[in-house]
């Protein structure tokens, strides 16, 4: 219900009084002061502007929590209220309406039906908002909410307009009373019919309001409730009957929903309309609403409120991108683009709004890339090497086996690499088995022959001793030392490896983290190949990298992830795939069991074991943990030697197990000397033992399907039929369709898109890379096609402007965003 003016006097006189008594929330002859003020905010006047008008319905709202504020707050209220009431009553009553009949002129529907009121715009006439003001100066935001807001990182204009939403509401769809179905999010337009408000005979803390809405193709009941005491007053009751008398027209939002008592909408939001026509003002009703991320304190509308007073400055924002490169990929403006990832109008305009912002996460970042790549092209490189020599044609001679066609082809991207004066960076992906390890040593062949020292660094000793073993066999025959330094490395073996390293008598050197130690210095390094690279940190690789004058950089992985992940994460190296298993590797029998069929996955290892085969069996903890219902290494190793596997060795594998230990297990693994080894995810790489055949995994719901696909990879290493058999006590639909991909599939670059698609791109990365994570729009998932323009426009633009000498206002964008995003590192 409207008031044509209120009365201006006595609501000025009410606060002052309250104001000189203590805020003490004065008992008058029939309410008391905040009861009286909730039922004069209950009304407001209708030559209220829109944003008048929220402010003065919020003021209803607060006063009904007026007795429940503290001093300050209450001190704090009053004072705001009666700043407000002075700057209303000041207004031009003229201008206000003037402006009023020019927004229902704008916005007048001519349909009878009512079926889409338009809201009114949002962003109203905010003169002097500037991007770099503070928010605690905006009048609609003040210095107490500006507080709350600085809890989410927000302190200036510019800061809130590129706070985007992290999922909208569409509530612009009208439809009638008769047309709403369950599960659908709308707005009715209708007439009140009847509204209540009392607290419930039942409880009396709950307050239950309800309004009936009739429109001309049926009628709806909406209930809200309210649990406390601030709103069983009897003030605050007959207030919120007295906004809704029978006869008002009404908009309704929310999401559909059925109940015993029939069809009605969730926690609606409400807004009384001069008339059927009348433009829709609130932030929530009868359009596409803005959700947020929030934290403790800080409100929705408080968020969308400063937002709405942050909007005018958003035309203040300059498009770094030129008019022809946005005409090229159908981009909408930077400033139309932030407006309406907040307010859209309808969802065209915020998908439109979101994929322009989206092209820009990833435009700058693969820009980044591409700039840090094109800068290292530039360094020189002490290390030229030769691609043909007598190394490498001896190395051919003693393989046993042909290279595929697919690592021949990454071999030859490799050795054009490193006849360039510009340091190699080059990222290698091959699944299981696929023959990374060859294609890395004839690089590493390349360096020594041509007179320069290599270095490999795998992340744990496991793997780095399963490379020298490797490697010894094969420079044995080549007469070439290799020597390998990890932790566990002795004293005096050590200072030899210093020695020789220092003097160019080692041409190469396999180890482990210890490679980056400040004793470690190379007489020569002109390559550096990094194994499992996604391991270690940005620092670390940076570190080895620096053992030498620009070497070469080869990484490696067994972990594909999909090119998208690839682009994001790796976009400043050159990938190349080993997209081809070498011939004659048997397909992997994979099986998904319950806790009931566990008998059937010991018989199988039994009768494998007594054809003379070898078995895995890997948990996901070392010790039981009473948080979590899963089977623990230690428990589960004691009781499978002792109760079902009594007749074979039952070897154990662990991380915290000291180097010696381990040794002492996965040679006694791989002698055979035990015929079962129960692990945790520690043998993932390194342990090379063709005669393991089956490969138990308990618990594997828990593990990531990448990391499944690279235990499953332990075995099917020889010439004997391997199985995988994956045990899950897991009941969830998803737990069950993740685990049959594994079954169907023994592709490691499809498996990697499934784990990306199910998981997300964080899980399957780990924690340690940067950037994806910050992304704050962009979805690897769903954008790949966004992702794929916006390199090719960054490609584009490099290709022109070098140095972006061209276009400043990007180069500004570029540095701002990317040390933001990336925090300055290094990423590869």
């Amino acid at each position: 219900m409207e008031t044509e003016s209120p009365d201006w006097l006595r609501l000025q006189k009410a606060l002052a009084v309250e104001a000189e008594r203590g805020f003490t929330d004065l008992m008058g002859k029939q309410y008391r002061f905040s009861e009286f003020l909730c039922l004069e905010f209950g009304k407001p006047p209708a030559t209220l502007i829109p944003i008048e008008r929220r402010r003065w319905q919020e003021m209803a709202n607060k006063f009904a929590r007026y007795p429940d504020f503290p001093l300050e707050e209450r001190q704090h209220l009053v004072a705001e209220t009666r700043r407000f009431l002075h700057q209303v009553q000041q207004s031009s009553n003229k201008q206000i309406q003037e402006q009023t009949r020019e927004n229902r002129e704008q916005y007048t529907i001519e349909n009878p039906n009512y079926k889409a009121p338009l809201t009114a715009p949002l962003v109203q006439s905010n003169v002097g908002v500037s991007l770099d003001q503070q928010l605690s100066h905006l009048p609609d935001v003040g210095v107490r909410k500006s507080g709350y807001l600085a809890k989410l990182g927000l302190q200036t204009v510019r800061d809130i307009l590129f706070y985007y939403p992290r999922d909208h509401i569409d509530y612009a769809r009208q439809v009638n009373i008769c047309e709403l179905e369950a599960g659908e999010t709308v707005t009715v337009v209708g007439t009140v019919k009847r509204c209540t408000c009392f607290s419930s005979p039942k409880n009396q803390k709950l307050t239950i309001f309800q309004v009936v809405l009739k429109d001309r193709t049926g009628q709806i009941t909406l209930s809200r409730f309210f649990a406390g005491n601030r709103y069983s007053n009897r003030g605050w009751q007959e207030g919120q009957k007295s906004r809704y008398p029978v006869g008002t027209i009404v908009a309704a939002s929310g999401l559909v929903k059925k109940s015993q008592y029939g069809i009605t909408l969730e926690e609606p939001q409400m807004e009384v309309l001069a008339h059927p026509g009348d433009t829709i003002d609130s932030m929530s009703i009868g359009r596409v609403v803005p959700v947020y991320a929030l934290t403790e304190g800080v409100a929705a509308d408080m968020v969308r409120s400063a937002v709405i007073a942050a909007l005018p400055a958003a035309k203040q924002l300059k498009d770094p991108l030129p008019a022809a490169l946005r005409d090229g990929y159908g981009l909408m403006k930077l400033p139309e683009a932030i407006a309406n990832i907040h307010f859209p109008p309808d969802s065209a305009a915020k998908e439109a709004a979101r994929r322009r912002l989206v092209f820009d996460e990833f435009f700058y970042l693969q820009l980044g890339f591409l700039m840090r790549r094109q800068a290292q092209r530039q360094k020189q490189a002490s290390a030229i090497l030769a691609p043909r020599g007598k190394l490498i044609e001896q190395f051919h001679k003693v393989l046993p086996f042909k290279l595929t066609n697919a690592q021949q082809r990454v071999l030859n991207d490799i050795l054009n690499d490193l006849q360039s004066s510009s340091p190699m960076n080059r990222l290698v992906q091959g699944d299981v088995g696929s023959g990374k390890t060859v294609v890395a040593v004839i690089a590493i062949l390349a360096a020594i022959q041509s007179g320069y020292q290599a270095a490999l660094m795998a992340p744990t000793e496991v793997l780095a001793e399963q490379h020298y073993r490797k490697l010894v066999g094969w420079f044995n025959l080549l007469h070439l030392p290799v020597e390998l330094l990890t932790g566990s490395t002795k004293t005096a073996k050590r200072r030899e490896i210093h020695s020789q390293l220092e003097t160019g008598e080692l041409p190469l050197l396999v180890g482990t983290h210890a490679l980056i130690q400040d004793k470690v210095n190379f007489h020569k390094l002109g390559l550096v190949v990094i194994d499992e690279q996604h391991r270690f940190g940005v620092e670390q690789r940076a570190l080895l990298q620096q053992k030498g004058e620009q070497p070469h950089v080869l990484t490696m992985t067994a972990t594909p992830i999909p090119r998208t992940l690839a682009l994001t994460v790796h976009g400043d190296l050159d990938v190349s795939q080993i997209d081809e298993l070498p011939p004659g590797r048997q397909t992997i029998h994979t099986t998904v069991l319950t806790g009931r069929e566990r008998t059937n996955a010991y018989d199988l290892i039994r009768r494998e074991i007594v054809q003379g085969r070898q078995a895995y069996i890997v948990l996901p903890l070392i010790e039981e943990s009473e948080k979590l219902d899963v089977r623990s290494a230690v428990e589960e190793h004691q009781r499978l030697s002792e109760s079902i596997f009594p007749q074979f060795q039952v070897g154990l594998l662990h991380g915290r197990m000291t180097s010696a230990e381990k040794d002492e297990a996965i040679n006694l693994f791989r002698d055979n000397q035990t015929q079962i080894i129960v692990s945790t995810t520690v043998i993932e790489v390194g342990v090379d033992v063709p005669n393991a055949t089956v490969m138990l995994i308990e618990n594997a719901e828990r593990f990531g399907l990448s990391q499944l696909h690279q235990l499953r990879g332990r075995v099917g290493r020889g010439s004997h039929q391997s199985y995988c058999l994956l045990m899950s006590s897991s009941k969830t639909a998803d737990a069950r369709y993740r685990l049959n991909v594994l079954e169907q599939s023994q592709d490691g670059f499809f498996i990697a898109e499934m784990d990306m698609r199910l998981r997300g791109p964080g899980q399957v990365l780990g924690t340690r890379q940067s950037g994806v994570q910050d992304l704050a729009l962009a979805s690897l998932v769903e954008d790949q096609e966004v992702l794929n323009i916006a390199r090719d426009a960054a490609e584009k633009v490099i290709l022109q402007d070098k140095k972006l000498e061209q276009h400043p206002l990007m180069k500004a964008a570029l540095d701002y965003r990317y040390q933001r995003l990336m925090g300055g590192a290094i990423l590869t």
